[in-house]
């Protein structure tokens, strides 16, 4: 350390004996044969962890989410003992790497000013490249090798535990909507008809599905299945002046006197969306403040959505009864990049 006084620098040496104990050799410092039991001992522990990381993967694939152990959920206890032992044992491994075979001794460094200089940082590289041959990383191949066997067996158990996050993505390319089938209100689970809808009104929607047990084995849906394919389908249902509507080609006959209907879903990560400003005729997600414009076939006119929401082509019923002429032409779903060349091949078909 110096300090600085009248323009005269004074240093002061460090301490000669800082009270430090006398050091003492390791075994493994004085006894070759010692420090290689040591070394394989280490890697016995990596190429252990490697083991139980597969053993993870192999648990996953083999045993039933359902299956119980001891009362406990066998495939949770397989994954806590599999993956928790072989991230100990890695620790493990480690502190008896750096305790018993790295160097071993003191360092003395000067304190210095807070700006590196040119020689300061070519004698950190040097330290760095003392600590690395001090480790023994490059003397000791079985530990070293080890060790990336049991680092890239690690890999394995981060795909599986990933891919349980949920399915890849995919768009909806098929919903419960069917021909015929009615819009209802998604709170009540009334049929809507136009004399309900005001102009500028919004109302949240779903397909009246209730699905029940017949006698000629149709698809049926019950409980969270059934509030699940709700969700995929969910609809908002808008009406506007009917002039204001600018429908595209081929569209002109998808609402009924300003009644249109449109996915829930935002088209950027699937967001529920139903933020509607009528004098604009624009609908606002509140994630990412994507905004559509519901006059104009569902066009992204902000934010970070770029696809039109779905939209669903309306009718009535013999009782007046907003219905589904078919389901979605669109792919209901979140962007992703594979969904252009998907959405191109529903295109193709239709």
């Amino acid at each position: 350390m110096s300090e600085h006084n009248d323009e005269i620098e004074v240093v002061r040496e460090p301490v000669g004996d800082p009270g430090l104990a006398e050091h003492l050799f390791r075994p493994q410092d004085v006894d070759e044969k010692q420090a290689r039991r040591t070394e394989r001992q280490i890697s016995a522990m990596f190429l252990t962890a490697a083991a139980l990381f597969v053993g993870f993967c192999v648990i996953y694939v083999t045993v039933d989410a359902d299956q119980t152990f001891l009362g406990w959920s066998a495939q949770n206890f397989g994954f806590g003992a599999t993956l928790g032992t072989a991230l100990l044992l890695i620790g493990v491994g480690i502190i008896q790497w750096a305790k018993k075979l790295m160097g071993d001794h003191e360092i003395v460094e000067m304190r210095h000013p807070a700006q590196s200089s040119v020689e300061d940082r070519e004698a950190v590289m040097k330290d760095i490249n003392a600590g690395i041959e001090e480790s023994g990383i490059g003397r000791r191949p079985m530990i070293r090798n080890s060790l990336i066997t049991a680092m890239g067996a690690l890999s394995l158990p981060t795909v599986f535990l990933l891919r349980d996050l949920g399915p890849l993505p995919s768009g909806q390319r098929v919903t419960v909507w069917e021909p015929g089938m009615r819009v209802v209100n998604d709170v009540t689970a009334r049929p809507i008809r136009p004399a309900d809808l005001q102009v500028g009104q919004l109302v949240n929607a779903e397909p009246a599905v209730f699905f029940e047990e017949d006698e000629e084995g149709e698809r049926l849906f019950h409980g969270a299945e059934l509030l699940a394919a709700k969700s995929k389908a969910a609809v908002i249902v808008v009406r506007m002046r009917p002039e204001a509507v600018r429908p595209a080609a081929g569209r002109e006959n998808w609402g009924i006197d300003g009644i249109l209907c449109y996915s829930k879903i935002c088209t950027h990560v699937g967001c529920p969306i139903s933020l509607w400003e009528q004098q604009t005729h624009h609908l606002l997600c509140p994630c990412h403040q994507s905004t559509f414009d519901l006059a104009d076939n569902g066009k992204v006119i902000f934010g970070p959505a770029y696809r039109p929401l779905p939209q669903l082509p309306l009718a009535l019923d013999d009782e007046g009864y907003l219905i589904a002429v078919s389901d979605f032409p669109d792919i209901v779903a979140p962007s992703y990049p594979e969904l252009a060349r998907d959405q191109k091949k529903l295109d193709e078909k239709s």
